[in-house]
């Protein structure tokens, strides 16, 4: 009967997390937003390289003893990962915790980056920028915005793929307001009844960028065919490999500095094969711990779907308002999010 008893609260815990990183079906914006990346322009002032920086060599000692540092005094040996390749110079983590602001600038109901106009948008951001710097003043903060550049859609589309690709001149609008918070960019990328090897090549051209970085979804990775909302979909360590492999020969091909991956999660079965991942130079990988709920739950989230299985960093993602949904009604406070074991080194906010 115990047995029984914790089954159902463990599944009711994963139904209360199943998160609404997107609002799949509804009438926002992004649902109609038929544009693809064929029917973009081909030129665009803001999405021209740059020339190469030179970057100074990674300092190793100093990496090391960050890493050890994030790793929080765990003495289980998980922390900080072993045999971790070191980064290519100009590498983010760990010298700096990343904060960034999630969303679409079709829908208000994706995420803050949405949700308010633009200047007030990027002065909250800089906001929590300066409460991670007072919660540890020893780690400076990397402003980012989070941008979600294929969206799930309730709608199947055209090709039946139930996602929709946002426009270049959306993605350049937010590169915009990037450079106006000196903050860096991440695309986001939900696949649903696509794959990842059909979605990331068409934006290759921001790829090239070195401010520009990569977000994948598990939860919107429909491989048995269901409909994105409908149950949690997956990932396999394939898939990442597959993105990081990529990513990889962009940077090497540009000459870049390594680019962040944050692949989001917060069930068991959205990562599986995790020892799988393998992990390169060129990138740093982040598992975010994804979904919401009150502090208890997303404590058990932490500790049990992202602290036992280490890949290299991790991630903490917060709601600003499904958060307060149930009591005690509290978003974590980052002074809070750092008493977890290892310290997440990117937060997100939605």
């Amino acid at each position: 009967m115990k047995n029984i008893i914790l089954s159902i609260a463990f599944f009711l815990s994963t139904v209360i997390l199943f998160s609404n990183c997107s609002p799949v079906g509804s009438t926002d914006k992004a649902q109609v937003a038929k544009d693809t990346v064929k029917k973009a322009p081909a030129k665009a002032v803001d999405t021209v390289v740059a020339a190469p920086i030179t970057y100074p060599p990674l300092d190793k000692h100093l990496y090391d003893s960050l890493m050890r540092r994030l790793a929080h005094g765990d003495t289980t040996g998980r922390w900080p990962v072993k045999n971790a390749p070191y980064p290519l110079p100009g590498a983010i983590l760990p010298f700096k915790r990343v904060v960034a602001y999630y969303g679409n600038l079709y829908a208000k109901k994706m995420g803050i980056l949405g949700e308010l106009p633009p200047n007030e948008m990027l002065a909250k951001l800089k906001g929590e920028v300066k409460n991670w710097e007072k919660a540890d003043p020893q780690t400076p903060v990397q402003p980012a915005l989070h941008y979600i550049a294929v969206v799930a859609s309730g709608n199947a589309g055209k090709d039946g793929k139930y996602r929709n690709r946002m426009p270049f001149k959306q993605i350049d609008s937010v590169l915009k307001l990037a450079k106006k918070a000196h903050a860096i960019v991440f695309l986001d990328i939900q696949v649903a009844l696509s794959n990842i090897h059909a979605e990331v090549p068409l934006l290759e051209k921001y790829w090239m960028m070195p401010n520009v970085h990569f977000g994948m979804d598990p939860e919107f990775s429909m491989k048995d065919g269901s409909k994105p909302g409908k149950k949690i979909g997956t990932f396999d360590a394939a898939d990442i490999n597959y993105v990081s492999t990529y990513l990889s020969g962009i940077v090497r091909k540009y000459n870049l500095p390594p680019k962040i991956l944050i692949v989001h999660r917060f069930t068991k079965k959205m990562v599986t094969n995790y020892k799988n991942i393998k992990l390169h130079p060129e990138i740093q990988l982040v598992m975010d711990m994804d979904g919401w709920g009150e502090p208890d739950l997303k404590t058990g989230t932490y500790r049990n779907f992202i602290y036992p299985e280490p890949v290299q960093f991790t991630g903490f993602k917060l709601f600003y308002k499904n958060d307060l949904k149930k009591a005690p009604h509290h978003m974590l406070t980052p002074t809070e999010v750092l008493k977890y074991k290892p310290y997440p080194i990117y937060i997100q906010y939605q």
